[in-house]
């Protein structure tokens, strides 16, 4: 296998290795962003807002701010509960702020796979000119003893470039789709959540519920 994978980036040329940079950088990031989209920054909603509220109906409120961590969403419900005294619109103005500085921590580095994919397709591209031109200089210019090994030479550099552009693209646009719609998620549940707790937390106050 090593053999084949040599000779695989020895026809195509020096553009394969140009590619293999950029394959390299989006594995980097399909990884990183895996791994806090689904592990780092994968809460449990329904289940910690049912906590919350649960600490909360009973007057505890300093066990609900306790399971709120640093990740987005428990620190935007935890900016929101730390102002459990004061109006709807301080309280909702107060996860607005945490959720601006969070909220680029969901959306950071994703559309580095777009660019990517690009980068990896036109690198593609142009080593298939650079394969062309090889090969039409081989019609036209080589000596006879070697127009049909240019000519061979020229067609492997236009084939294996536009494969290995196209094999590097066409993953970093699926996990691209992929950890955007699991971006997009998370935010959809931070603004679903946030506005939930605002609704808690303004009913308690209305009832006078006094926090222990």
């Amino acid at each position: 296998m090593p053999v084949t994978i040599a000779e695989f980036f020895r026809s195509g040329g020096n553009t394969m290795y140009l590619i293999l940079i950029i394959q390299c950088f989006g594995l980097a990031v399909i990884l990183e962003r895996f791994f806090f989209l689904y592990y780092r920054y994968n809460i449990n909603a329904p289940k910690l807002f049912q906590q919350i509220r649960l600490s909360l109906t009973k007057g505890d409120f300093k066990s609900a701010i306790g399971i709120c961590d640093d990740t987005p969403l428990p620190a935007i419900l935890k900016a929101g509960l730390e102002r459990f005294r004061s109006r709807k619109e301080e309280v909702v103005s107060a996860m607005e702020d945490v959720a601006l500085e969070v909220t680029p921590k969901i959306q950071k580095r994703t559309p580095y796979l777009a660019v990517a994919a690009n980068i990896a397709t036109l690198l593609g591209l142009l080593g298939t000119i650079f394969g062309l031109i090889i090969a039409f200089r081989a019609i036209h210019g080589a000596a006879p003893g070697e127009k049909a090994l240019e000519l061979a030479r020229g067609i492997s550099i236009a084939m294996y470039t536009t494969a290995y552009g196209l094999i590097t693209a066409i993953p970093c646009l699926l996990f691209q789709a992929i950890l955007q719609t699991k971006a997009n998620r998370l935010l959809d549940e931070i603004d679903e959540y946030s506005v939930k707790t605002a609704h808690l937390l303004e009913s308690l106050n209305r009832s006078g519920k006094e926090p222990s």
